[in-house]
């Protein structure tokens, strides 16, 4: 077989479908953060946020008044502890790579956030890692009525480098206080 058709076959295969984690989620989280689906680091550290250049570590470690380097887990237990609960909209879904922009829609599977909604009621706001997260929320009409308060914030991934990290902080800092 010449390079040339099996370049054409591979090309054909489809991207195998990766899934999210669990949540993380405390007794009494006031507040979810939702994300797209994980990166292919984070995929690999099996682990939430696990690329050294996202933005989401050092800005909620920040908000905890915790060190950024600290290991996963006491990072983990802040945010808990914070009444931060993290997940991903979606459970399923086919993605070369990590880039939102390249999650095949059609392979895309919700998590059971309206499930999750039910047994945590003590969760009234839910700010969205980016807008891809957001979209993604709408597109599968997942819940959002009152008391439910949505916040699109800007993504933390080192593939949005139009904002500053300040800026992000900031914005972000404002919807963790609300």
């Amino acid at each position: 077989m010449r390079c040339r058709d099996q370049h054409r076959i591979l090309t054909l295969m489809p991207e195998p479908r990766i899934s999210s984690f669990p949540p993380l989620l405390g007794e009494r989280p006031r507040l979810l953060i939702l994300g797209s689906m994980p990166g292919v680091a984070s995929l690999q550290a099996q682990q939430y946020y696990a690329h050294p250049r996202n933005a989401f570590w050092p800005i909620l470690c920040r908000w905890c008044g915790i060190a950024a380097e600290l290991p996963y887990r006491q990072r983990v237990e802040a945010l808990l502890q914070a009444g931060i609960a993290v997940w991903d909209v979606l459970v399923h879904c086919q993605r070369p790579g990590s880039l939102d922009s390249a999650i095949d829609r059609q392979s895309a599977q919700p998590n059971a956030i309206a499930e999750l909604l039910q047994v945590q009621p003590s969760i009234t706001r839910i700010c969205f890692n980016g807008a891809a997260a957001a979209d993604l929320y709408r597109r599968h009409r997942l819940p959002a009525a009152p008391p439910l308060q949505l916040i699109r914030l800007p993504s933390t991934s080192p593939a949005h480098a139009g904002m500053a990290l300040a800026e992000k902080t900031r914005q972000w800092h404002q919807a963790l206080a609300g």
